[in-house]
């Protein structure tokens, strides 16, 4: 769920704190979660039974929104791939130690402890985790005690963008590129089309060698370029990145300038696509692991509006003066990351 200097539909600082109890209740309740929806949007729940047409080839163009419901996207936790993230019975596999001290409630919730439930990190990769205090998951804090940029107002970047609070997004498709717009933070984000291949260097990116190319430098958003796998698989691959100015997504979970991440949009049928996203990077974990598996979304109305998500620097300190540096079990982060092995 969104943090609070991140308005939507231009709600107020003083408007927030009476929505907490309605926020809880949205979350929580599977009535009231099967029933959230962004005003005019259209969801599974509200076409049960039917037998989508065909799929277009090679057209994932169109205007998309989460397809169980608005919430669907919603990785606050971590992302949502991560065996960490699943949740299950009370008492299995995944149960929180009620000796612990976690600050989260319910069970299966990501502790950042089980290297098993937890991408396989290199020493840098589970030190630069140590130093990321998050304010959500295990070792969550309130937000005048994090050190997480996105409450700085940064921009979120990529992947972040999508392994944190995927929202309604619109996908524009030309002869040369593809573009996204999103309605978290109210970005955008370029993928060519064009036949140009990554940069061969992603620690010191740029499109090409020629003399009158852009002097290298990384990006929020990396540098993109996409391919038709089939006529139905849309693959993009991206680099060249910050090193540390972005995380991967709530819980903290790091990168470094060396990662590529490769998204895979598969159109299932007329009315559905399927988002996937891999993460490479040596710098900060063993191996290359799925962060989002098939996240499935729903083709829109063309004429549905995208709301604004803005992020506001001075809504997020007002919220700090009155909310958000309160104190008590959440104060400071959680131990017990050192006993990792």
């Amino acid at each position: 769920m969104p943090k609070r200097p991140l308005i939507e539909n231009h709600l107020t600082v003083p408007l927030i704190a009476p929505l907490i109890g309605l926020i809880a209740v949205l979350t929580f309740s599977p009535r009231a979660r099967a029933q959230a929806r962004l005003p005019g949007a259209v969801y599974d729940f509200d076409r049960k039974g039917e037998k989508p047409g065909p799929a277009p080839k090679r057209d994932i163009s169109g205007i998309w929104e989460p397809a169980n419901g608005v919430a669907g996207g919603i990785q606050g936790k971590g992302a949502a791939a991560m065996e960490s993230c699943k949740r299950d019975k009370p008492g299995g596999k995944y149960t929180v130690d009620p000796n612990a001290p976690v600050t989260d409630t319910g069970y299966a919730t990501p502790d950042c402890l089980k290297p098993d439930v937890e991408p396989p990190y290199t020493p840098l990769g589970r030190e630069t985790l140590k130093a990321h205090i998050p304010v959500e998951g295990y070792r969550m804090v309130p937000d005048a005690l994090t050190n997480d940029p996105i409450l700085k107002c940064d921009p979120g970047g990529f992947p972040r963008m999508n392994l944190h609070n995927f929202r309604t997004s619109e996908i524009l498709q030309t002869p040369t590129h593809t573009v996204i717009l999103y309605k978290f933070q109210h970005r955008w984000r370029q993928i060519w089309t064009d036949g140009r291949e990554l940069p061969n260097d992603p620690q010191n990116p740029a499109w090409g060698n020629s003399a009158d190319a852009l002097p290298p430098e990384p990006r929020w958003w990396g540098y993109s370029v996409g391919k038709w796998a089939d006529d139905y698989t849309f693959v993009v691959q991206t680099n060249g990145f910050y090193d540390d100015r972005t995380w991967l997504d709530n819980a903290g979970l790091p990168q470094s300038d060396a990662m590529q991440v490769e998204e895979t949009y598969h159109r299932v049928d007329a009315d559905h696509l399927e988002l996937s996203i891999k993460i490479t990077d040596p710098k900060i974990y063993t191996k290359s692991w799925v962060a989002l598996d098939k996240l499935r979304l729903r083709l829109q109305s063309p004429h549905l509006e995208i709301q604004e998500m803005e992020c506001s620097p001075s809504d997020q300190e007002r919220w700090n003066k009155y909310f958000g540096s309160q104190t008590g079990p959440t104060a400071a982060p959680a131990t017990g990351l050192d006993k990792a092995k």
